[in-house]
């Protein structure tokens, strides 16, 4: 994921209509055509509003015309006439859109957001594996029960389609009942309509059921992609067949589930990948690229960073294809600057393979780049700075999952059963996931820390104190007016200033943690 921001300026009102100053202009004509999430800054900074888009470009300038204007409601009015600066975060797709969007009012919890103050979440499906006779539903809380949960999806048309498949494949029942008799299917269509397999009247038995609930259970999870594969060739015969009415039908369907089982594909890939499937991988790389060696050890990086602000870098390691979690290396980016993603890898690879050679450590088989022809190419630049001219880069390209490599003319693209793909694919996403997860924890460090940046009075000093009396700003904010009266330097008049101006700008507070793991270089 790549984050892209912009300065803007103030929105002037005249005359009744709304004129946008030139660089926010200028800023409303860099949006890209792509999925990712908007947020929205009034003039002191305050995040105001984040929302998600499958296109920034269509969604955010659809604020700004004056024919929304005319016919938006007082609060979607004020919202845009508060707004002074805009930035956007370029997502992989629309379903990691909405879960970041989802993770960014959790953080900054925008006034303009109302319809996430109830801290609404993301569908999930249940199902309770001990009644007799199990059934599917939705639910937005995992609650500590007996229960199976599936999800959360990334929105609720994916979750209700993953639903709505699973009952009519498995032919799953619907009714309510927790042990359904004759007089429940008196009222009850299910049999007819929805391909339920009436186990309330014995046309199946009790054990033939729940093995149709386990198998469905199977495909929440990823594990019985045949399931899948069989309904996209349905879709292609139908096409074959110009049968485009249903074929467009079965395509719609194939791609939401396709969605909703997409994380958890690659999750069960990474749980079940053996020494020996992860050798097949690497000999498979070695032919495809024309390495000299195989690729026993290889090292992935990637780069995660908000405009250019707390950028961090990832290592990941596998050995034969297996992870190496304990090789994993983490690092804050100390020199790059703006938003320039090939410089930071370049820094990352730098500071990784100096240190390995002044320490005189082995070097790995492969390098793994998450990207294509720019990210190949610092890579190389920094390894040929440092002597390694020989040392073997490949480049991951997203879109079409193509491996760019120095030693082929043309991208490979593997096929996507292929062992050597999965190897690449696992530990690039392992990077990302690295790499994520650490600026996430900068991030919300940096945003619980940063409030008392915005309450005068409160100098560097002060701020240092309290935040070694109380550990972290969320402690700070729940204690009372006394306790804080025992920081060095806090009277009663200032304790009270202090608490008011915290109640003030953290309303509803709640205790959250922060885990993060890895060494850092």
């Amino acid at each position: 994921m790549r984050i892209e921001a912009g300065e803007g300026s103030a929105i002037r009102q005249q005359q009744g209509a709304v004129r946008l100053s030139s660089r926010i202009q200028d800023k409303l004509q860099q949006l890209p055509d792509r999925p990712g999430v908007y947020i929205m800054r009034d003039r002191a900074g305050r995040v105001i509003y984040v929302g998600k888009a499958s296109s920034l470009r269509k969604r955010v300038r659809w604020y700004f015309r004056q024919a929304t204007l005319k016919s938006a409601d007082p609060k979607l009015r004020g919202l845009v006439k508060s707004v002074h600066d805009l930035s956007f975060i370029i997502c992989r797709s629309e379903a990691e859109a909405a879960l970041t969007e989802g993770r960014l009012i959790k953080d900054f919890r925008p006034r303009y957001n109302v319809q996430f103050r109830d801290d609404k979440r993301f569908l999930m499906l249940k199902v309770n594996l001990s009644d007799p006779f199990p059934r599917f539903s939705t639910c937005r809380v995992r609650k500590n029960d007996s229960a199976e949960y599936f999800g959360p999806y990334p929105s609720s048309k994916v979750a209700r389609t993953a639903l709505d498949f699973v009952e009519k494949r498995y032919g799953l029942r619907r009714c309510r009942s927790l042990i359904p008799d004759e007089e429940d299917r008196k009222h009850c269509l299910n049999e007819t309509i929805r391909y339920c397999s009436a186990p309330c009247i014995g046309r199946i038995s009790r054990d033939e059921y729940l093995s149709r609930v386990h198998a469905a259970c199977q495909f929440l999870r990823g594990e019985r992609a045949e399931d899948l594969e069989a309904l996209h060739r349905a879709m292609m015969k139908a096409a074959e067949q110009q049968d485009f009415e249903k074929a467009a039908a079965l395509r719609d369907l194939w791609l939401r589930l396709r969605e909703a089982l997409r994380d958890r594909r690659s999750h069960v890939r990474r749980l079940r990948y053996s020494r020996e499937e992860g050798l097949q991988g690497i000999e498979e790389l070695q032919r495809a690229l024309g390495l000299k060696k195989l690729p026993v050890v290889i090292e992935a990086f990637d780069i995660s960073h908000i405009s250019g602000t707390l950028a961090v870098g990832s290592m990941v390691s596998s050995e034969h294809g297996v992870p190496r979690p304990e090789r994993y290396r983490r690092y804050r980016i100390r020199v790059s600057q703006g938003r320039d993603d090939t410089a930071m890898l370049g820094e990352v690879i730098g500071r990784r393979y100096r240190r390995l050679l002044s320490e005189g450590r082995p070097l790995p088989d492969l390098i793994l780049v998450d990207g294509g022809a720019p990210q190949l190419a610092a890579a190389r630049r920094v390894l040929n700075e440092l002597g390694l001219q020989e040392m073997p880069v490949a480049g991951l390209a997203k879109r079409l999952e193509e491996l760019y490599s120095e030693n082929t003319r043309r991208p490979v693209r593997l096929r996507s059963d292929s062992a050597g793909l999965h190897v690449i694919q696992w530990l690039r996403d392992e990077a990302h996931r690295f790499a994520l997860n650490y600026h996430r924890a900068l991030r919300s460090k940096k945003i619980r820390e940063s409030i008392l940046d915005e309450i005068p009075g409160i100098g560097q000093e002060r701020k240092r104190r309290l935040l070694e009396f109380f550990g972290d700003i969320r402690s700070l904010a729940q204690a009372d007016v006394e306790m804080i009266q025992r920081v060095p330097g806090f009277g009663a008049v200032l304790a009270a200033y202090l608490k008011r101006e915290l109640a003030r700008l953290m309303p509803g507070i709640t205790a959250e943690s922060t885990v993060t793991q890895g060494k850092s270089e």
